[in-house]
């Protein structure tokens, strides 16, 4: 049986857009990890940038989407954790620069 990878899947997810930042989820670093099972099934273990954001069960939703679109994943969950906490230094570089961090809006 073929397998999806970590790459796949964080690929797939790059594709999700944070419409309030305009950057993708991965590059945001907001995903923690992605685990695989034999079965091709899918846990993804993401955080939000606030607890507070009115976009948390979108978000969930346009994950799972994305990586359902992948041709061999037979299902996925999203689990929102809160530790560690995100902030802009899980970023990507180029978001970190395209956002501002270090000017004091971080």
């Amino acid at each position: 049986m073929q397998s999806v990878t970590k790459e796949d899947v964080y690929a797939a997810i790059s594709t999700v857009i944070d419409p309030e930042v305009g950057c993708n989820l991965v590059d945001l670093g907001l995903i923690y990890g992605a685990d695989i099972d034999e079965n091709n099934h899918v846990n993804v273990t993401m955080t939000l940038s606030t607890r507070g954001c009115p976009l948390h069960q979108s978000m969930i939703d346009w994950v799972k989407e994305a990586v359902e679109k992948i041709e061999l994943v037979e299902g996925c969950d999203v689990e929102i954790v809160w530790e560690p906490e995100w902030n802009i230094s899980m970023a990507a570089e180029h978001v970190k620069q395209s956002l501002g961090a270090g000017t004091g809006m971080w």
